[in-house]
């Protein structure tokens, strides 16, 4: 075993730890908690040793990168999860590698996702990335609609030829009501996506949590957790 592989071994088996203990001071199962390695700013490589060592799910937030390093592990059984802000003229490559986009945050990238998946014959998992610190109507400063826009937009994108539609995503306010309150942030996610699955029964994943909160947001309810420098270390600067 490489020293790389040593190295990633020993942050997964911790990261497992976390969430295992969180799950058991939930009183959740193990198996209700999916882990989503975020692999931006490092190698295929290092995503080829994650594939290795037993990761499925692989998350990126920027396509330029993204889309290569795809093309280059086309060959590993993983699931890609694209998790950034999307611009619409980004659209067409990133639904060709990815599984599912977590960031839906606008009915024009709706619009622009159902023609892309129609276009390559695929359906593509959406997630409508909810800002905790938007005002009603708004879009939150790291992407996302306020709460008050979800139903609409879930609603759209259930709708539309080629998509499906999975659930919520956050990501903890900086600003705001919310801000540095992770738990709470999370548990009024949990209540959105309460209410949505009473339209929408199916779409019951909720994605929250990272390197630093994990644990807050599996106390809350969250069935999928996004870890990157937890797992693959201090990121290097982007280029």
């Amino acid at each position: 075993m490489t020293d790389r592989k040593r190295e990633l071994a020993a942050n997964l088996a911790r990261v497992e730890e976390r969430i295992a203990s969180a799950c058991a001071s939930a009183g959740r199962k193990r198996e209700e908690v999916t882990l989503i390695v975020v692999t931006k700013t490092y190698p295929a490589s290092d995503v080829r040793l994650l594939s290795e060592l037993g990761v499925r799910q692989v998350a990126e937030n920027r396509d330029q990168d993204a889309a290569p390093k795809a093309t280059e592990c086309a060959d590993l059984p993983l699931s890609w999860h694209f998790v950034g802000q999307l611009q619409t003229n980004k659209v067409r490559s990133v639904a060709s590698y990815a599984d599912v986009v977590q960031s839906v945050d606008r009915a024009r990238l709706v619009t622009s996702l159902a023609t892309a998946a129609v276009r390559t014959d695929r359906e593509l998992g959406c997630l409508v990335q909810v800002a905790l610190d938007a005002e009603a109507g708004g879009r939150g400063e790291r992407g996302g609609v306020a709460p008050d826009g979800v139903g609409e937009l879930a609603d759209s994108v259930a709708a539309a030829p080629g998509l499906r539609l999975d659930g919520l995503m956050t990501v903890a306010p900086l600003a705001g009501p919310y801000a540095g309150r992770q738990q709470a942030a999370f548990e009024r996610l949990m209540e959105i996506s309460s209410r949505l699955r009473t339209t929408h029964p199916a779409a019951n994943m909720v994605s929250a949590g990272m390197s630093g909160d994990l644990e807050e947001a599996v106390k809350a309810g969250a069935t999928h957790v996004r870890v990157g420098t937890a797992v693959l270390g201090v990121r290097p600067p982007l280029g």
